[in-house]
């Protein structure tokens, strides 16, 4: 167990440093320290993966937002697993430690490709001995979103060109794998709900631009998806198709988007278009009913698509949707390539003829909020409207506010004099200037916002007026990072959006 034991016992992220042992029957006062973190890590853990074939305990310390040291709790101590430490364990299989990596690993002389998978004796991974196979590699399409074990096998579920799909690894003998890709719709996001630890039945969610969330059953001795229950429809989705575009971004890289718009639309430029993206902590932007990664129930399909809008969806670097690569290429002092990818597909929008700026909205939130402020801020002329919910703003400050420290290894950290010369030529709040011909900005936040300050939002609004620009700005006075906390108030923040997108965009 991990909490807050008292003082001393948390981060400066505000996350706990000490792992105890509490032994069943006992009071949590009388469990044994296993390992205690210091001060600057972000956060500690430990926990129990368990296997037919041998349980294994873990401790690990996030000693930064991408990188963890772990060890093997055995009964003469913890055993440190010599792995790279953005490596993650997924789960065990028959006694084995599943392994994905986010960097490229040598070991033994043989080098293992970023986003591969690994099965690995625990004991490999802190002494010679011991037997470490790849499983499974990405390709330049397809990355390995998740892995878990069942009894028949590995179950690893890909995103293929941004379209999910779910396959299960079995053995095959002699220490090969044979593969059975089930048979889900294309075009979609696929996310296991469930594994049966006996049977091995899963239950899986599916759902597209236009296809409410669907729970399917797989089970033997088939292993054919079945659906058993849908969302009923809250928009009609046979009036609507869906194209994946692409967009080159100023390194010249392709940059993938998805439009939702009704059949037949003309490419008039005049067509109200709201483009949604995240870019940043390897998230993955994936086909959504929601249009989001909030579970909102097809609610822009009511609000936008039926009413003439088209939506987009933009997949741009500093995300995950291809692997750890695709993420790494934002970092730090990279972060102005997720900026430059998300104008790409806005110019690309325009060109083809589909919107053009003055009928184009951009919405973000959190760290895609510090994305569509960065971004109108440095090219205003490319956008009509803006949402930027639970912002990031100040980045002089944001890694003193609340769990800010724990994403310095996703900015950098701003006391550092070069790496703030690098910072501030995007941090929104710092290049905010008088005369601009910005859009129109509509701000959200939350007074109970506990991973990102409204300061952010109250400040960037201010400065905004301060400079003489008109801004549209709401607080929640609940609701955490989240923004709300009932379906009213999450109604409320939706219908505040969508006025502002078709006030601006008409």
């Amino acid at each position: 167990v991990a909490t807050d034991f008292g003082p001393g016992t948390l981060t400066e992220s505000g996350y706990p440093r000490v792992v105890k042992l509490w032994r069943r029957g006992a009071a949590l006062a009388e469990a044994e320290t296993v390992y205690e973190g210091g001060a600057g890590s972000v956060s500690v853990f430990g926990y129990r993966l368990r296997s037919d074939e041998g349980d294994v305990d873990l401790v690990g310390d996030a000693t930064g937002f991408w990188s963890t040291r772990r060890w093997q709790v055995l009964d003469d101590g913890l055993k440190e697993l010599r792995l790279p430490q953005t490596a993650e364990i997924e789960d065990v299989y028959r006694g084995r430690l599943l392994v994905s990596l986010k960097e490229p690993w040598t070991r033994a002389g043989r080098t293992y490709a970023e986003g591969s998978v690994l099965i690995a004796e625990p004991t490999a991974l802190w002494r010679d001995d011991g037997q470490v196979e790849l499983l499974m590699a990405p390709t330049e399409t397809v990355v390995i979103e998740g892995v878990a074990a069942t009894p028949q096998g590995v179950l690893v579920s890909v995103l293929d060109n941004v379209r999910g799909r779910l396959l299960r690894l079995e053995p095959a003998g002699d220490g090969d794998w044979s593969r059975r890709v089930f048979a889900f719709p294309d075009n979609g996001a696929l996310s296991v709900t469930s594994i049966d630890d006996a049977s091995g039945q899963l239950f899986v969610a599916f759902e597209s631009f236009t296809t409410p969330p669907s729970l399917y059953r797989v089970t033997g001795p088939d292993w054919q998806p079945r659906v058993i229950k849908a969302q009923e429809p809250t928009f009609e989705g046979s009036r609507f198709e869906v194209e994946q575009r692409f967009a080159t971004s100023a390194d010249g890289t392709s940059v993938p988007y998805f439009v939702v718009k009704a059949k037949g639309l003309e490419f008039n430029g005049k067509n109200p278009t709201h483009i949604f993206s995240y870019g940043g902590f390897r998230n993955a932007l994936t086909p959504s009913y929601s249009g989001s990664y909030e579970p909102l129930s097809g609610a822009y399909g009511k609000l936008w698509l039926e009413r003439g809008g088209v939506f987009v969806l933009a997949n741009i670097r500093g995300g995950g949707e291809f692997g750890p690569r695709w993420h790494a290429a934002a970092l730090l002092k990279n972060r102005h390539k997720a900026f430059e990818d998300f104008e790409a597909v806005a110019a690309d929008l325009i060109d083809s003829g589909i919107t053009s700026a003055d009928h184009l909205g951009i919405e973000g939130r959190s760290n895609g909020g510090l994305l569509v402020g960065a971004t109108f801020t440095r090219r205003p002329e490319l956008y009509g409207a803006v949402i930027a919910g639970v912002p990031l703003a100040d980045m002089r400050r944001y890694h003193e506010l609340l769990a800010g420290a724990s994403w310095m290894a996703e900015y950098g950290d701003p006391d550092d004099p070069e790496m703030w010369d690098y910072i501030k030529s995007y941090s929104p709040y710092h290049n905010l200037k008088a005369g601009q011909d910005y859009p129109a900005v509509f701000f959200y936040t939350s007074t109970r916002d506990d991973r990102v300050h409204p300061g952010h939002a109250r400040k960037m609004a201010a400065r905004m007026i301060d400079l003489g620009y008109e801004v549209w700005y709401y607080e929640n006075i609940e609701g955490g990072h989240g923004g709300s906390s009932t379906n009213d108030q999450l109604a409320y923040r939706l219908a505040l959006s969508y006025a502002h997108l078709w006030a601006q965009l008409r």
